[in-house]
This record gives C-alpha cells, structure tokens and sequence, in this order.
C-alpha cells in the first residue's frame, strides 16, 4: 500500500474500511477514516485512499450501470399502490458520483410519488471523456415510462429528458 494515510489507521478500522469497500460503499468507507483520526485528514486523500483500496482489493471504482428497467416488472409494482397512478413520471437526481433518471409513479389521493426504478449509466466521469449527451439512463427512462403510462392510461412526464436537471417542472405543478 502506497498511501501512508492507511498505515496510520488501526487495523480494526483497516478491516472495517475493507469490508465497506467490498461492499461498494465508499462514503461511508471515507467516513469511518475521517472519523478514525482526532483531526481528520483532507477529504480528497481519504478519497485517494478509497480508490487505492478498491484497486488493491480488485473491486469496480466506478459504479455499475443500473439493471435494464422491465415494464412488466414495473406493470406489477404500480398493480400494488393503494390507488391507481394519475400519471408516471422521470425526473433526473444526483449524487456524489453522478446523474441518475428516478421513474415514479404519481397519485393525486393521496398526493404522493412512488419510487419505481432507477436508471444510471455510468458516473459523471462520462461527461468529461465526452460520452454524454446523449444519456442513455434518459432514453431507457423514457421508453419505459412512455409504455407503463400507455398501460395504465395515463400521461407520461419527463421535463428535461436532454440534459440532466434536478430542478425542471414536476407533472403537478400544472394542476
């Protein structure tokens, strides 16, 4: 190991940070280091200090694309609401590692979103190795979408399916 910030963890916290990183949590892998020290050390070497271990363990840094999102799969999952969607709907989140498409199901009584899957591709490192746009979390979302509201008969919403936007205009906000 290469990173002097590993020989200066106790080997219980060595063992905890493995078993995170085989785990594929790397937050909080970065987060039992800092939290390891009196003084935490900077954010980017214990994140340095992650990668080296994923490496080092032979695990995937970079987060596997989400399973292809099945449209029976989803047909059983909305059957199971307490009411029927009045619409299904994708809108673009985030995280630490990139943009990701969430397909929810929408009902107006009550008013609430259901989770229904999630699309990621790939992380944001895509953007920079200019492989984005266009994004394929996005189209497969969309088609998906567009077939489960076509099942249940209701509209399909996807403000920004171009460009990731946290922030686009939700489905509701027009009623």
């Amino acid at each position: 190991m290469k990173n002097p910030l590993w020989n200066q963890l106790p080997v219980e916290v060595r063992a905890h940070v493995d078993a995170l990183v085989y785990k594929d949590h790397r937050l909080h892998a970065i987060k039992v280091i800092r939290d390891s020290f009196e003084k935490p050390p900077d954010l980017y070497k214990c994140l340095d200090l992650v990668a080296e271990r994923y490496a080092d363990l032979g695990q995937r840094f970079s987060r596997s694309p989400t399973a292809p999102l099945d449209v029976d799969t989803l047909t059983v999952k909305i059957r199971t609401l307490p009411t029927p969607p009045a619409a299904i709907e994708a809108v673009w989140d985030g995280d630490s590692e990139g943009w990701f498409v969430v397909l929810l199901a929408v009902t107006l009584e009550p008013r609430a979103e259901h989770h229904l899957a999630t699309a990621q591709h790939g992380t944001d490192i895509r953007v920079f190795n200019g492989e984005v746009p266009p994004w394929p979390e996005a189209e497969e979302a969309g088609v998906v979408g567009q077939r489960l509201a076509e099942r249940f008969n209701v509209p399909f919403h996807f403000a920004s399916p171009e460009m990731p936007d946290d922030t686009a205009p939700r489905w509701w906000d027009d009623l």
